[in-house]
């Protein structure tokens, strides 16, 4: 009888994410064997002992009794109404709970959303660096990402009229990450604005993964898209594993917003496949209310002497030391994306870095590329741990980095 291998979809080529990929399957076999990896390839705050706030977790056992069966769709209306009202409050004229739809974290939702919109081919402006699942989850849906550049010689943000060179007739979609994955970039009013003009001009619709939303360092202030897109429609994705540290509850919501005529084909899509997949899970739903309308839990972290701000702190502190390193500040969320000089390492392949570093250092990072963009002299790291833990992995950095240069320079002397 043939032995031969299942076939699997031919889209899976094109797919990447390295965050969970090679390097994370290497870790675990590093750790089988006795190593203690210092695992900074994923933004999971219970793996680095933040807890969720209690006043959550407690709503959410208090509700167990109720949470037994199917809920709507769409999800619970108490939760969709709370999620409803914040849009409100930040200045969206049309959020209502009828448009709102809770899935199983956003990631769930960002594949649900792509999987309504796109038809064979058609195109998604996706910001490069990405989080990659924006990439894959356009690709297994039938469409081609096409990526906008956000260098960090700007800042990583990225550019209107670069982004505009981009829009063909088969454009249906603008993706932004605001605050940014993998950057930390936070965009500006008028960067933002100048997008919705593009959208509008196009008849494209926006996607706003807005999940960090309340992840901010210094002065930094959030700027939700869906307000400056008015009638145009906008869909504005959030959720409770970041700001309130919830990532195993999986509960994550979009909202569309938008004049009625121009949105009710697609909220009419987006509740059938919604209906298709039963419900998001009920459990995690009745932590929503609590987490928006009680106390600012997150805040404290991100102020001088917070958590969150002295680990960032420690990075960049680290960078500057650094004879190897740049980066960008982060201005939110919860990764740095620092980058190696090419003067001091030119042809760098972060790949292998990322590979030398695990097996020498014990130190897990995301290789740049895996964020889907083509330079290769770029890592990410979370800023969770503590920033004693920070300066130590940093100081490992420098090492192996010392060590790619002493190769590099026998090399070149050979």
């Amino acid at each position: 009888m043939s032995q031969r291998p299942v076939h699997t979809s031919s889209r899976l080529a094109e797919v990447r994410y390295e965050i969970r990929g090679t390097l994370s399957h290497r870790a675990r076999d590093l750790e089988a064997e006795g190593r203690q990896i210092v695992r900074l390839n994923i933004g999971n705050p219970g793996a680095f002992g933040f807890e969720v706030p209690a006043h959550i977790r407690e709503a959410v056992t208090r509700s167990l009794p109720r949470s037994e069966a199917y809920c709507q769709q769409q999800g619970l209306l108490q939760a969709r109404q709370t999620i409803a009202y914040q849009q409100v409050a930040r200045g969206s004229t049309t959020a209502t709970a009828e448009r709102v739809f809770i899935g199983n974290g956003v990631s769930e939702l960002i594949d649900l959303s792509l999987r309504a919109l796109l038809e064979p081919g058609d195109e998604v402006l996706v910001p490069a660096p990405d989080y990659p699942l924006w990439t894959a989850a356009t690709i297994l849906n039938g469409g081609r990402a096409v990526h906008y550049p956000c260098p960090a010689s700007r800042g990583h943000l990225p550019d209107a009229d670069e982004i505009a060179a981009l829009i063909t007739p088969r454009t249906r979609a603008i993706v932004l990450i605001n605050p940014n994955n993998p950057t930390g970039a936070n965009y500006p009013r008028e960067l933002l604005r100048a997008i919705v003009a593009l959208a509008e001009r196009h008849r494209i619709v926006l996607m706003a993964d807005e999940i960090y939303d309340g992840i901010l360092y210094d002065e930094a202030t959030f700027q939700p898209l869906a307000p400056l897109a008015g009638d145009l429609p906008c869909i504005s994705f959030g959720g409770l594993s970041k700001v309130h540290r919830a990532c195993g509850y999986r509960v994550g919501w979009f909202t569309v917003s938008g004049a009625d005529a121009r949105v009710q084909d697609m909220l009419r899509a987006f509740d059938l496949l919604a209906a298709l997949r039963l419900c998001g899970n009920v459990p995690g739903q009745w932590a929503i209310q609590p987490a928006l309308e009680g106390a600012d839990t997150i805040r404290a972290l991100t102020l001088p002497g917070g958590r969150l701000y002295e680990s960032r702190k420690a990075v960049l502190d680290a960078v500057e030391r650094s004879a190897f390193l740049d980066v960008v500040a982060p201005a939110g969320a919860l990764y740095a994306f620092p980058g190696v000089h090419e003067d001091a390492l030119p042809g760098l392949d972060d790949e292998a870095f990322a590979l030398h570093l695990l097996e020498s250092e014990d130190v897990l990072i995301v290789p740049g590329s895996s964020f889907n963009v083509a330079y290769r002299n770029h890592f990410r790291i979370t800023l969770l741990p503590e920033a004693p833990v920070i300066a130590d992995v940093f100081e490992r950095i420098e090492r192996a980095l010392g060590r790619f240069a002493e190769r590099a320079r026998a090399r070149h002397v050979a």
